[in-house]
């Protein structure tokens, strides 16, 4: 037997061998779920994935999947809100209007002020409002008063009529304050003789103040002597 007779039977046996052990490791090597699913075309993960849109597929994708198809369906449009009535707790009234007993005088001055209303226990002046200061002057029988109400309440603070007697006087050389004594002021409700200063803001609207303050007591002068002229005369009648 020659040298290549003998080397062929060991090259025929090592393919031989090979092709057995290659058979071996096929027959060890598992199945996997990939090449059942291409044994069969793909089928069972066609058939998971229906099932799971069967059973209403929860996960991320999936839901997220369903809602944009919802939206393209128009599903996620917001339900028009109800008009929802509600009635006011307090019903408004009709305005009154608040008289003010000044609707039927005429108004001769007016000038931003300071009062102040002397007190005889303490023997000191006591601070009674800050606000507008006018004399008002009645249409019918021609009398002219002052009326001084506070801000914003708007309570009064200073009414009485100018009469001839009052005497206004600087108050302690002040050329934008001063005194006078009202007999019968009736900001309180009840006449009550009254010691009063005003302030102004300057000496010149101190001065208008009492310009107009004489001519009121003028004007009142010829007023109220005609009155007690009319009274006296009734008396004597009367006798």
């Amino acid at each position: 037997m020659s040298d290549v007779e003998k080397t062929e039977p060991k090259v025929a046996e090592t393919t031989e061998s090979t092709a057995t052990a290659s058979a071996d490791v096929e027959e060890k090597k598992p199945v996997t779920s990939s090449a059942v699913f291409s044994m069969f075309g793909g089928g069972a993960k066609k058939e998971r994935k229906d099932d799971d849109e069967d059973r209403g597929d929860n996960s991320g994708s999936a839901k997220a999947h369903r809602d944009a198809a919802r939206a393209e369906a128009g599903d996620d449009e917001v339900p028009e809100s109800e008009d929802v009535h509600f009635e006011p707790v307090i019903k408004l009234t009709e305005k009154v209007e608040t008289k003010t007993n000044e609707e039927s005088e005429e108004q001769l001055f007016k000038m931003r002020a300071k009062l102040f209303k002397f007190n005889k226990e303490s023997s000191e002046w006591k601070e009674r409002g800050t606000g507008d200061v006018r004399l008002l002057k009645h249409k019918e029988n021609g009398k002219t008063r002052l009326v001084m109400r506070r801000d914003k309440t708007l309570k009064v603070c200073a009414n009485h009529y100018i009469v001839p007697e009052m005497k206004l006087s600087p108050n302690v050389g002040s050329d934008r304050s001063w005194v006078w004594n009202a007999a019968a002021d009736v900001s309180e409700g009840e006449p009550e003789a009254v010691t009063l200063a005003i302030r102004f803001a300057n000496s010149e609207n101190a001065n208008l103040f009492k310009d107009a303050f004489i001519k009121g007591q003028k004007d009142n002068e010829a007023i109220f002597r005609e009155a007690a002229g009319a009274t006296s005369d009734a008396a004597d009648k009367t006798e």
